[in-house]
This record gives structure tokens, C-alpha cells and sequence, in this order.
């Protein structure tokens, strides 16, 4: 999918009990989602823009717990 290099751990995540923890590549033209602690594991891929739209709706608190 991507070298390790383009993997980035999310300044999101949560370091204190390690269970939220993501890592994001910025790929061509998508981007990439996988567990921090399963850098082997599946990842997520989703077009660039719809990352960002998601992003957006983050930021807007609409995904809020």
C-alpha cells in the first residue's frame, strides 16, 4: 500500500491507554486509515476528498461522543 515513511500517527490519537491510536498516509490521490498498533493489519482507504469532507464534519463536532 505505502511505505512505512508515509504512515503518520494521528495528533488525534490518544497516547494515555493506547486503545485510540490511528495512523493516516496520504496516498496519490486517497488516504489511508489503519491501527497505530497493527502496522501489518488492514487499512482503510477512502478518496482524498471524501477524507477531507469527513475531516470538515469532525471539526464541526457533528461526530462527537
Amino acid at each position: 500500500m505505502a511505505d512505512e515513511s508515509a504512515w503518520f500517527k494521528s495528533s488525534y490519537s490518544d497516547d494515555s491507554n493506547g486503545i485510540h491510536c490511528i495512523s493516516v498516509a496520504a496516498l496519490a490521490d486517497h488516504v489511508g486509515v489503519r491501527d497505530s498498533k497493527q502496522q501489518n493489519g488492514p487499512a482503510f482507504v477512502t478518496p482524498t476528498t471524501a477524507w477531507s469532507s469527513f475531516i470538515r464534519e469532525v471539526k464541526t463536532g457533528r461526530w462527537s461522543s
